[in-house]
């Protein structure tokens, strides 16, 4: 294709003609006399800014560090603490020391191997420490010859904390003689010194102080967030101690930090896990860890997992002890393994079908998880490694932690069987949730979606509206007549609904009578009820004043009581008192509830007046709508009973409701049998 045809019409014409036209505007103003010069609007060369060694760094801190607030100062300890690390990990250092001072300055020393101090090949009038120290992108940490797994990649990490150090000293001791060199805002206050012979020492020791021109001069370091830095690289790499000392006058108001600690922690990540989650419930009493090491020693894999009963997940990720807060491959690669396990597990015990709406966010949840990596040359979004990017490290993670996690399950089936019915239970309640969140008042600018059989009242708000909930159909085309549109609102359910105390969690969730009227009061159920959300002030049942309206009614209650008990508590739910009986006698008439109360109206109302005539209602749907609003539902005239739960009574109440609504026949027949005094009495008292 030539350039004609890619950005013009046919034959490339257009184009041309475009072409030429531009040429020819071009010779026009370049015929004609500048009007301006580049001295006068202030732009020529003497406006490019060359910048040089790490003036960068000091002008743009946020591009390194990402910022100036109290995080990005903390950067600093980590960036040289990594540096330590990378010689425990690479086998050179087998402790390391950290110290913060009440003068404000911070120090890290190892005893590894000691940055060279020799002449640099490329800068010869310079040593290999002071090159490393005022150089971006210097440093041994590019291949794998120096370092086979490193958390420095980019080599501008310690020459980073030099140049935005108010003051910073380097001591290494290497061969057996101790050297030393102090810069200032990145740049050398002295040469390279040798102090003198040391025969008991080596590595590294850099000791700074951040510069307050940068970072203001009230941020200081924070010795509870020093401390839990250094104690988790203890826990990261088993094989290294870390010692720790904090000037006392720093620790004043402070709790749970001591002025000197010892870290070491032979089982690494296992330990921080249970130090984190010590004293929480968990769903499987075993926690899933383990450590693998890659063939030919190309690096390795660390991992700690539980689940919590009674809390949020976490997960905290690492790769080659660097802090990896924002996740990445690594992560993904475990949320996989375990999704896939657990998939694996439900079809060998034939719980695949339930299995089909789990996703890996359900399964993390409640989720604690450690897990670290050891890679080459991994690859992170960003200076401040916030977030791996290392394609092969997911791989690496899903690969080794399925097997692994494969083997936990089958080891124990009753843990794995209670951890699955649980993460089951996390996709169930977030479907619920997504329904849930669907369902709100319809608003000026849009109609929510509502259960299609829902007559909602016009109300914008909860406060004064009402939702009847009613039998059948015929009952609600009777109630949608006489309501009162603006307040009531009318949901038909149609026969008995689900029994909720004997029915199996995959029946409850799968009743689409129950979930309407969940859709309809929007406020969600279980541990996920908020009373701020729902769209009604009453919740009023209604239902025939017959012994099967009863049963819908105790129904009903049930339901509220096993997944919406905090609606009860909150004074919502009524029950409506519909007539049995309309008795007239001539221009008179009067309405009774049950049997007893017609036989009271014909002992004072009606009699000795003549003949009284008695209609016994078949159910709601055959009163008229005026005779329904006159006796049930106008407020002015009805009667409503409210549902509580007296707070001395409620375990007298829930082994009630199990004996009389549960699954356990023998338990109902028992409490007949203990109540047979009452069966001649047709009435049900509710």
């Amino acid at each position: 294709m030539s350039n004609d045809d890619l950005f013009g019409g046919a034959g490339g014409q257009p184009v041309r003609r475009a072409a030429a036209a531009t040429a020819r505007t071009a010779a026009v103003k370049a015929s004609r006399p500048a009007t301006t010069t580049p001295a006068e609007n202030g732009y020529d060369a003497s406006s490019i800014e060359v910048l040089e060694g790490l003036e960068p760094v000091r002008r743009r801190p946020g591009m390194y560090i990402g910022g100036t607030d109290e995080k990005a100062l903390h950067h600093l300890f980590a960036e040289v603490i990594d540096n330590a690390m990378d010689e425990a990990v690479a086998g050179h250092a087998t402790f390391i020391e950290v110290e913060l001072e009440e003068s404000g300055f911070l120090w890290v020393a190892d005893n590894g191997r000691g940055i060279p101090v020799d002449p640099h090949p490329r800068f010869p009038k310079k040593s290999a420490l002071e090159v490393i120290m005022t150089t971006l992108h210097a440093g041994g940490k590019f291949d794998s010859k120096v370092y086979e797994t490193s958390g420095g990649l980019h080599g501008v990490g310690v020459s980073v904390v030099n140049a935005l150090s108010e003051l910073l000293e380097v001591e290494v001791a290497r061969g057996q003689t101790l050297y030393r060199q102090v810069y200032s805002r990145g740049l050398p206050k002295t040469k390279l010194e040798t102090v003198g012979r040391v025969l008991n020492r080596r590595g590294t020791r850099v000791r700074f102080k951040p510069d307050p021109q940068i970072f203001g001069i009230d941020v200081r370091f924070q010795p509870r967030r020093i401390f839990k830095m250094a104690r988790s690289k203890a826990y990261l790499f088993g094989g290294v101690e870390i010692r720790w000392r904090c000037a006392p006058a720093l620790l004043e108001g402070v709790d749970n930090v001591p002025p000197e600690a010892v870290f070491r922690f032979p089982n690494g990540l296992r330990d921080y896990l249970a130090r984190d989650i010590d004293g929480k419930e968990l769903v499987a009493e075993q926690v899933f860890s383990g450590k693998i090491s890659r063939p030919g020693g190309h690096g390795s894999l660390e991992w700690a997992v539980a689940w919590l009963a009674g809390d949020d997940g976490f997960t905290s990720s690492y790769c080659n002890t660097i802090p990896t807060p924002e996740g990445g491959t690594h992560e993904n690669g475990l949320r996989i393994a375990l999704l896939r396990g657990l998939r694996d597990h439900a079809e060998r015990v034939g719980q695949a079908k339930r299995m089909t709406a789990v996703t890996t966010d359900d399964v993390m949840a409640t989720c604690a998880a450690m897990l670290s990596v050891f890679v080459r040359e991994p690859e992170f979004q960003g200076q401040t490694k916030d977030k791996l990017a290392t394609v092969e490290a997911g791989r690496i993670v899903e690969n080794a932690v399925r097997d692994a996690f494969d083997h936990w399950l089958a080891a124990s089936p009753q843990q794995a069987n209670k951890l699955l019915d649980w993460v089951i239970d996390r996709a169930e309640e977030r479907l619920r949730r997504r329904q849930e969140k669907e369902v709100a008042r319809k608003t000026a600018t849009r109609k929510l979606r509502l259960p299609g059989k829902l007559a909602d009242c016009t109300n914008a708000g909860a406060k004064g509206s009402e939702l009847f909930i009613v039998e059948g159909d015929s009952a609600g085309g009777s109630a949608k007549q006489a309501r009162d549109r603006a307040t009531q609102a009318i949901l038909p359910l149609r026969g008995k609904i689900l029994n909720v105390a004997s029915a199996g969690r995959d029946k409850l969730h799968q009743n689409q009578q129950l979930s309407d009227l969940a859709q309809a009061l929007g406020c969600g159920t279980g541990s996920h009820y908020r009373d701020g959300d729902l769209r009604y002030e009453k919740v009023i049942i209604m239902t025939d004043a017959d012994v099967d309206g009863a049963h819908i009614a105790s129904l009903l209650i049930t339901f509220f009581y096993r997944q919406m008990p905090r609606l009860i508590d909150a004074g919502h739910l009524y029950l409506a008192v519909p007539p049995l009986y309309r008795l007239t006698q001539g221009a008179k008439s009067a309405y009774a509830s049950d049997d007893a109360h017609k036989e009271r109206l014909l002992k004072t109302v009606f009699k000795g007046n003549g003949k009284v005539e008695i209609s016994r209602f078949k159910g709601l749907g055959e009163m008229l709508p005026s005779q329904l609003k006159e006796t049930t539902m106008d407020p002015r005239k009805r009667t409503l009973l409210k549902v509580v739960v007296e707070t001395e009574s409620r375990e007298e109440t829930g082994d009630t409701v199990d004996r009389l609504m549960g699954n356990k026949p023998e338990a109902r027949f028992a409490f007949i049998q203990e109540r047979a005094a009452f069966a001649d009495d047709a009435q049900l008292d509710i």
